[in-house]
């Protein structure tokens, strides 16, 4: 079906005028003009979103069984607050958990901050909760293996028209992290922020998510690799089972802005120098929690004295590098590291000594802070 001018939304309009869409609206690669227009239409379908903030925030009502279970720490605001006052947030996020969808935008909402629409794998769009994502939290569903480039050109241009009515939140690791580190940021979404109208009042504000326990730990870290796309119903599921029992804080640290004015769309070089600086500015924002401390430090089987004196040695090395500790008292770091990975079944008391059940978990949860003690 073709549309009207009458028929388009102003952001769709404007997406059309724009030369990185309009000249695959000419045809080409095998598709005639009305061919490409179609495709084009068919992508801006998908790609619509709608933002009803009255609805978002009433939103932790009927989330509360999940929420309750999440002690939300808000750190760096200050950063946030001025950024806003100033123009636009693009809030750019490390990817732990599917709770990320909820947890970041609701730390903003504690703090009175408005809310960014939000860049989802498409993956998460089925069944009441792609209804949710697209209808109120205004999240745009992101074909991250496409590599068409009219969706691509259509892709970059809406998120850049969506950036002069909202700020932004996405995650350029291009989904969860199945192996527990910090990956390497993709740079679509950087570009298409680049492409914005008013980049002077336009900043992006690095942001870390990081868990005591990540409640998909045992999936994650089972399949280390994402081979293949599961149906987002059966990763639901499986979240579900792995809840009971599950209690954790989760720290959201912002950082200071980066500036973009100086940033051109159309140069690779500083698409990617602006992906490599925000992630190394996510990476220090990373809180370093117990658990990993822990994890890092622990051996198939350790005394727990000798497993305090290696935690101590590892503060002191993430000390010196200026890392965002959580607790720098080893034996309490230790004590409550243990704690929770016994808890979650990761590593047992065996009489005087701590040894390991779920290795691949502890890896999981060990492989968090390779970014900050690999560093040169």
């Amino acid at each position: 079906m073709l549309y009207s001018p009458l028929m388009l939304d102003e952001v769709t309009q404007a997406v059309l005028s724009r030369e990185q869409v309009a000249r695959y609206l000419r045809g080409g690669e095998g598709l005639s003009p009305v061919e490409a227009r179609e495709r084009i239409y068919a992508y801006l379908d998908e790609l619509r979103t709608t933002q009803r903030y009255h609805i978002y925030r009433a939103l932790k009502h009927p989330l509360y069984p999940i929420l309750r279970k999440l002690t939300r720490i808000g750190e760096g605001m200050e950063h946030v607050e001025r950024t806003v006052a100033a123009g636009r947030a693009v809030y750019v996020s490390n990817h732990r958990s599917h709770l990320d969808y909820l947890i970041g935008p609701l730390i903003l909402e504690d703090y009175a901050v408005r809310p960014p629409i939000i860049a989802a794998g498409i993956n998460v769009f089925g069944g009441a909760f792609g209804l949710i994502q697209r209808h109120v939290t205004g999240a745009i569903p992101i074909r991250r293996n496409s590599r068409d480039p009219a969706y691509l050109a259509t892709l970059k241009v809406y998120v850049a028209e969506m950036l002069d009515q909202h700020d932004l939140l996405f995650y350029p690791e291009g989904g969860r992290s199945y192996t527990g580190d910090l990956k390497s940021f993709k740079t679509g979404l950087f570009n298409a922020t680049l492409l914005a109208q008013d980049l002077a009042h336009t900043h992006i504000v690095p942001c870390a998510l990081t868990y005591d326990l990540v409640l998909e730990d045992r999936t994650l870290a089972r399949q280390g690799v994402k081979r293949r796309q599961r149906p987002f119903t059966r990763e639901i599921a499986e979240m579900v089972g792995s809840a009971v029992g599950y209690e954790t804080r989760v720290f959201v640290t912002f950082g200071p802005p980066i500036p973009l004015a100086t940033y051109r769309p159309d140069s690779r070089r500083d698409v990617l120098q602006l992906a490599h600086l925000t992630r190394e500015r996510v990476g220090r924002l990373y809180k370093v929690l117990p658990t990993a401390l822990v994890a890092t430090a622990m051996g198939p089987s350790i005394a727990e004295a000798d497993l305090t004196g290696r935690v101590a040695d590892l503060i002191a090395t993430l000390a010196a590098r200026g890392a965002n500790l959580d607790i720098t008292d080893p034996t309490m770091a230790t004590e409550r590291g243990v704690g929770l990975l016994a808890l979650r079944g990761v590593i047992v008391r065996d009489g005087k000594r701590l040894r390991v059940r779920e290795r691949a978990v502890l890896r999981y949860y060990a492989r968090a802070l390779d970014h900050l003690l690999t560093q040169t």
